[in-house]
């Protein structure tokens, strides 16, 4: 496989942040951000993702070692991000990787570092594999899976009457993923599929052919399955063809940096369903006022997945020590799984023995242009999930490392 220049340059990149005056013998933790910097998921990651890792680092200060970040982009490939995950791990001894974008490049990441016994967490990965049939021992899913979002969105909105459905779904794992768990939970609730259409990607940038089969089929929902750049045009087209205006678009996976870039005249009325908004609480508007300098993007729930998993890995650095921490990937994610979590992004929690993080989830609706204050006041809240309901549950045992 060839590693392309634009690959190596950003997993060559690297930042110290350390106190001033560190004594050079301190050990060093190294923290490697991989995603996607430059393609469809570019804002859903990219900058704003390494900004929340450093937030965390710059807040969290440890003295008793120092921590250095790596970058890199794996531009959704699989293969590219089993090669840079090999060579940060064996010859740039990272210790931690976070982050991981596409499902299938995070697949692949997390087997790599359950091999060679190093932390992984996913914080923009969608397949809810990781804490099922994929589950390691090293790796924790933090931020969303395909299940909290069918349940979250799929299932609240079969119980508000929208109870007949339409899919347009890009012929990926999550995507497939995300369609599959939504329909078990339409079906639950006594809705139906009336149909589904699978584009190819990342090939596709016309949908008038499934919007216009879905506006023809009669189904009240339209359940968008994909992501990024794929989403934003699929809503825009979806008003220019009119069909938001026979169906409500339910967004099966969608951040604020979407909505951002859709605008509300076209997002307006659009459901989603996020783990972090800015302006929730006090909390996460006391977060956002110490990132927003240094952002152009304001972070979307992934992104501050990067800032509270961050600061959660540090905290469990400190409690167990450097030394320890280095020497075994399953030791450390043991200790973050023992202590609770609370940051400022997604308040308090847990991580649970499959390794699935968990804290609540919140059903949106986008707002009209009316109704907001300025370009980042996009949401109000339909409905909260209680973390305890939001995931699914250990007694599905779809982990293999979860006993009894």
């Amino acid at each position: 496989m060839n590693t392309t220049r634009r690959a190596l340059l950003g997993a060559a990149s690297a930042a110290i942040v350390a106190r001033p005056g560190r004594a050079a013998d301190k050990p060093v933790i190294k923290i490697g951000i991989i995603n996607d910097q430059s393609g469809v998921y570019r804002d859903v990651n990219g900058p704003t993702s390494v900004a929340c890792t450093k937030q965390a680092i710059q807040e969290f200060a440890p003295g008793a070692f120092d921590v250095q970040v790596l970058v890199a982009d794996h531009q959704n490939k699989p293969d590219l991000a089993a090669s840079i995950t090999k060579r940060w791990i064996d010859q740039d001894g990272v210790d931690f990787i976070q982050d991981g974008a596409s499902s299938a490049a995070a697949l692949a990441i997390s087997a790599i570092c359950a091999e060679k016994n190093k932390v992984f967490v996913a914080t923009s990965t969608a397949t809810s594999d990781l804490t099922g049939k994929a589950c390691a021992p090293t790796t924790i899913h933090w931020v969303y899976d395909t299940y909290m979002e069918a349940r979250s969105t799929g299932g609240a909105m079969v119980t508000a009457g929208g109870d007949t459905w339409f899919f347009i779904t890009p012929n990926y794992a999550a995507g497939v993923a995300f369609q599959r768990d939504t329909t078990a939970f339409v079906e639950q609730a006594g809705g139906k599929v009336l149909g589904a259409r699978l584009f190819p990607f990342p090939e596709t940038s016309d949908f008038s052919a499934p919007l216009l089969q879905a506006k023809s089929s009669g189904a009240k929902i339209l359940g968008v399955s994909a992501a990024g750049v794929d989403l934003v045009n699929i809503v825009k087209q979806a008003n220019e063809f009119g069909v938001n205006k026979t169906m409500t678009l339910a967004a099966l996976i969608a951040y604020s940096t979407d909505v951002h870039a859709l605008g509300l005249e076209v997002a307006q009325g659009l459901r989603l369903s996020e783990t972090y908004y800015w302006d929730l609480n006090d909390r996460t508007r006391s977060f956002q006022n110490r990132i927003k300098d240094k952002v152009t993007l304001w972070p979307n729930m992934s992104q501050a997945g990067n800032y509270s998993c961050t600061l959660h890995y540090l905290k469990a650095v400190t409690a167990m020590g450097a030394a320890a921490a280095k020497a075994s990937g399953a030791a450390t994610v043991a200790q973050m799984k023992a202590m609770p979590t609370d940051d400022d992004c997604f308040g308090s929690g847990a991580v649970r023995e499959d390794g699935r993080k968990i804290h609540p989830v919140y059903l949106f609706e986008v707002k009209k242009p009316s109704e907001s204050k300025h370009e980042w006041d996009l949401y109000k809240l339909v409905t909260t999930t209680p973390a305890d309901q939001a995931f699914r549950p250990l007694s599905d045992r779809a982990c293999p490392l979860v006993k009894g």
